[in-house]
Parts: structure tokens; C-alpha cells; sequence
């Protein structure tokens, strides 16, 4: 009997590793690359060997081991220092010139400058793979099935291409909204649906929707001069003439990592999936001590604040304004903070390097969240319903709190020129006005009623792929029509000239008959 039921375990752990399949990952930094350590883990899981392209360079992105898991590594001619720059000088940048209706024009001017170096780091990385022979060959032997790929590190579709297997991306957006619109062909009506990084809702003023399509028309300048810079890259690698938005239109399926508890409602294409809170999960026991802390608050609650993994510090000034505002509240305050300890930090604050941010979102007392407005904390917010403070410092972020403040679960304030009134006022409009916790409680309802949990979706679109090959059936044809066709300016030139040509002919008639008629009154008259 007991050999009977060890054959049996061994059949199915055979069958397991037959129904396995192999994905490669093109990751990305920060905190792109914890959502796809998240659906790498889950892939595993479901016994599929997962290989990840890795290069001797990455700042966040850290090689573990599991024998199911690969990191295969490949040198480029920079170190950590040259990624730790290029992000420093964005968010810098970025908080100099953050857009506002006077400033768009120049924001975008120096933000161009910023990416055109970030593209001459992911050229690098690139090479470190294209030129690789021996990694190539490697990687051809080892008859992958399927490749993720994050849109903002280049190159992940080229690698797909030229190893024969289908690719699909994981993002939030694009660095450039463009790439969706051009690339991806999801439909962009100015008149309702925000321009990326515009800070607007779906409810525009005529005003709102002037900015709107000026912000539109100034992304697609940015993408005509830096990103289109990249056809030719894909022309040499792939030994034809292509452009970057044809290569990426192959792409099979694009997660978003959104959802209708975040997004307006807008119109997208089948092969674009929401997977936005995959992450998300049960809040687990906090550690003994932080328990003990957090119990110490009474009825009065936590407030818990982070500004993300890639923010570990702020000026002693900035930090003194925050530390005296969170003094002044009756809650408790679990702050990630790895700066000098600020002189006006109140008894009620505790500092930590590293806090465990979605169970303490998720335990119940916690009454607000300081966010920084991360598309992955916003997310465990929501799905334990915590209404936010949002102090947004650059690339997306200030784009995600406008969403949440659209939606009555947040308020913001600016931290260039905020107080400690400002912030102190914020903190008690959220955790004293019950429309935002009945808010923030509301959206994580709609999240929570899903068909499908979103860590589930993306893996089975995934397996979908491999499965299937591809999934060509969810392409639209306007992948296959030129810009004139798409806007269907030949049909409209057509018609236009038939309109000319009907109205020319007419004219012509009426011209020929009235000729005739007047000869004929003429010789009438004669007689």
C-alpha cells in the first residue's frame, strides 16, 4: 500500500514538472520589479521554472536563490552608482519643474534632457544581451515559452523577437502615454480621458480640456523626438528596417497594473488586462514589539507613513516640519524614516528603516496613511480601506493621489511648500471626516468584488500565452493600417472628393443648361 501511494506522489510530481512551462523576465527597477517578484513567486508555485535576465549593474533588483527561480546575469560597463544617478537626477528634476498649466512647456524641455540619459543606460543594458552571443545561444537552448517584459526598460521585446517566443508587458504606464496610444492603439479621446502625469480627472472644464489636449499634443512631441529615437536600435538589432511602436504592437497581452477601483472609465482593447493590486494580501501579525506599540494608542488609533523604498531621507528643515505636525495629532505614528532623527519628532512618533506596511494598513487601528502616492501602497490602502494624506513628489504619483482625491478617499498637500499646518490640517480632514474612510471603504469593496483575484488574472494570461502561442486573436487591425487609415483620412479625402467632384459636375450642368437656356431666350427674342 505505502508503495503503491509513493508512486502515485512521484506520478504527479512528474506530471507537475511536464504541465511546467519556462518564462523569461525583462525586469525593471524598484518598485516595478516587486510586482513582478510577486508573479514570479505565484509562476513557481504553479511549477513553472522562471529565468530572469539580470545585469551586473541593478540597484534594486537583488538574485535569490530557488531552484526554480534563474538569474541569469550578464555584465554591462557601469556600476550601481550610474542607476542610482539617473533616478536621483529624474526625481530631482522632476520636483524643480513639477508641471503645472505655466510651467508644462519647461517641465517637459528638462524632463527630455533626464530621459535621454535614462535611454543611453538601457541602450547599455541592452548590448549587454544583444551582444552576448554565448547568452543568446543560451538562452535559444533553453526553449523559453513565454517573456515579460516592463515597457520601461527597452529591449525585452527585441530579445523575444530574436528567441522566436511571444511577449507581453507588465506596467503601470508608459514613461510616455504615447507608447500606449501609438504602440498599443488604445483609443485616448482628449475630451474625457486625462492626459498621463496631467493631474485631471474625467470631469474637465473647458479650460481643464484645453490643458488636456495641449498636454496630450506636448506627449507626443516628447515621444516623436526622444522615443522614436529608438527605430533605429530596433532596425540594427533585428536586421530590417521596424520602429519601436511596431515591435511593441506584438506584444500579445499588457497588465495594467490598475483597476476600475483606480482608473476613470475609459475605453481599452481585449489583449489589455487590469491586474492593479496583485500584491495586495492579508495583513499577517506585526512583530511583538511594534504590536505593543501600536496596542499603547487607545481608541485614538495609528497613522502610518512611508514615502516608498526610493526616498530614504529628507532635509532636517522638511523633516522638522513633518515630525511637528504628526506631534500635534492623539494618534500614534509608525514612520519609515531613515534620515537624521528630526529635533520636533513628538513622544507619539516612532522611527523605523522598514516597516511592514500592508499589515499595518491592514490592522484596525490603523485610522490614516501618509503616502508618497506609489501605485503599490495606494493599492494595499485600498484594499484594506484606509483613507490617505498624499504628499506626491514625481513621476506618477501625483497623478495617482489626484485619482484618490476624485474619488473622496484622499486629500493632498505639496511637499514644496507645505507647513505643518497644511499637514497637520490634512491629517485631521481624513481621519476626523467619516466620507473618507466610507470612501476609501467603498473602493476597496469594488476591489475585493472581483471574478477573479488580480494575481490570478495575470498569471493565467500568462500560462494563456504559452498555452496558446501568442494570443493573436485579441490584436486589433489597427496595428495593420498607416496613421492616414487609422484616422481614416483616405476614406474622408475620398469622399471629399467625390463631394468636389459631384458639387464640379453639377456646377458644370447647371453652367451648360443656363448657357442653353439664355441662347435660347436670345434667339426667341431675335425672332
Amino acid at each position: 500500500m505505502l508503495n503503491n501511494i509513493l508512486l502515485l506522489s512521484l506520478q504527479l510530481s512528474l506530471l507537475g514538472n511536464a504541465l511546467g512551462g519556462k518564462v523569461l523576465i525583462w525586469p525593471m527597477e524598484g518598485s516595478h520589479w516587486l510586482n513582478v517578484k510577486i508573479i514570479i513567486d505565484e509562476l513557481i508555485k504553479k511549477d513553472h521554472n522562471v529565468t530572469v535576465l539580470l545585469y551586473s549593474g541593478a540597484l534594486f533588483i537583488a538574485p535569490t536563490v530557488n531552484p526554480s527561480l534563474t538569474f541569469e546575469i550578464y555584465n554591462v560597463p557601469f556600476g550601481k552608482e550610474r542607476i542610482e544617478g539617473v533616478i536621483k537626477d529624474f526625481v530631482l528634476t522632476w520636483l524643480e519643474n513639477r508641471p503645472s498649466p505655466s510651467t508644462i512647456w519647461r517641465f517637459y524641455q528638462e524632463m527630455a534632457k533626464v530621459i535621454e540619459d535614462f535611454h543611453m543606460v538601457c541602450r547599455e543594458i541592452c548590448d549587454g544581451v544583444l551582444k552576448n552571443q554565448k547568452l543568446l545561444e543560451k538562452l535559444k537552448k533553453d526553449e523559453f515559452e513565454v517573456l515579460v517584459s516592463d515597457p520601461v526598460f527597452p529591449c525585452g521585446d527585441i530579445i523575444a523577437l530574436k528567441l522566436g517566443i511571444p511577449f507581453m508587458y507588465s506596467l503601470r504606464f508608459s514613461p510616455a502615454s504615447t507608447v500606449e496610444k501609438h504602440c498599443g492603439k488604445v483609443p485616448f479621446p482628449p475630451s474625457y480621458v486625462p492626459a498621463i502625469l496631467s493631474e485631471l480627472t474625467d470631469q474637465m472644464s473647458f479650460a481643464d480640456r484645453v490643458r488636456n489636449f495641449i498636454s496630450y499634443h506636448l506627449q507626443d512631441h516628447m515621444f516623436e523626438t526622444l522615443w522614436k529615437s529608438w527605430d533605429s536600435y530596433y532596425s540594427q538589432a533585428l536586421g530590417r528596417p521596424t520602429t519601436l511602436c511596431e515591435i511593441m504592437g506584438k506584444a500579445e497581452i499588457w497588465l495594467i497594473r490598475t483597476y476600475w477601483d483606480f482608473e476613470f472609465p475609459r475605453p481599452y482593447l481585449p489583449n489589455f488586462e487590469f491586474v492593479g493590486g496583485l500584491h495586495c494580501n492579508h495583513s499577517k501579525p506585526l512583530p511583538k514589539e511594534m504590536e505593543e506599540f501600536v496596542q499603547s494608542s487607545g481608541e485614538d488609533g495609528i497613522v502610518v507613513f512611508s514615502l516608498g523604498s526610493m526616498v530614504k531621507n529628507l532635509t532636517d528643515e522638511k523633516a522638522n516640519i513633518i515630525a511637528s505636525a504628526l506631534a500635534q495629532i492623539p494618534q500614534k505614528v509608525l514612520w519609515r524614516y531613515k534620515g537624521n532623527k528630526p529635533a520636533a519628532l513628538g513622544a507619539n512618533t516612532r522611527l523605523y528603516d522598514w516597516i511592514p506596511q500592508n499589515d499595518l494598513l491592514g490592522h484596525p487601528k490603523t485610522k490614516a496613511f501618509i503616502t508618497h502616492g506609489g501605485t503599490n501602497g495606494i493599492y494595499e490602502a485600498i484594499y484594506h480601506g484606509v483613507p490617505m494624506v498624499g504628499i506626491p513628489m514625481f513621476a506618477d504619483q501625483p497623478d495617482n493621489i489626484a485619482h484618490m482625491k476624485a474619488k473622496g478617499a484622499a486629500v493632498d498637500v505639496n511637499m514644496n511648500t507645505m507647513t505643518s499646518a497644511d499637514l497637520l490640517n490634512a491629517l485631521k480632514t481624513v481621519i476626523n471626516e467619516p466620507s473618507y474612510k466610507e470612501n476609501a471603504m467603498r473602493l476597496s469593496s469594488i476591489h475585493h468584488d472581483q471574478p477573479v483575484k488580480p494575481l490570478d488574472r495575470a498569471v493565467f494570461w500568462i500560462e494563456f500565452v504559452m498555452r496558446h502561442k501568442g494570443a493573436k486573436h485579441l490584436r486589433v487591425a489597427a496595428h495593420d493600417l498607416t496613421w492616414f487609415q487609422y484616422h481614416s483620412l483616405d476614406v474622408i479625402g475620398f469622399l471629399l472628393a467625390c463631394i468636389i467632384s459631384a458639387m464640379f459636375l453639377v456646377t458644370k450642368c447647371c453652367l451648360f443648361f443656363y448657357k442653353k437656356f439664355h441662347k435660347t431666350e436670345k434667339k426667341k427674342k431675335r425672332e
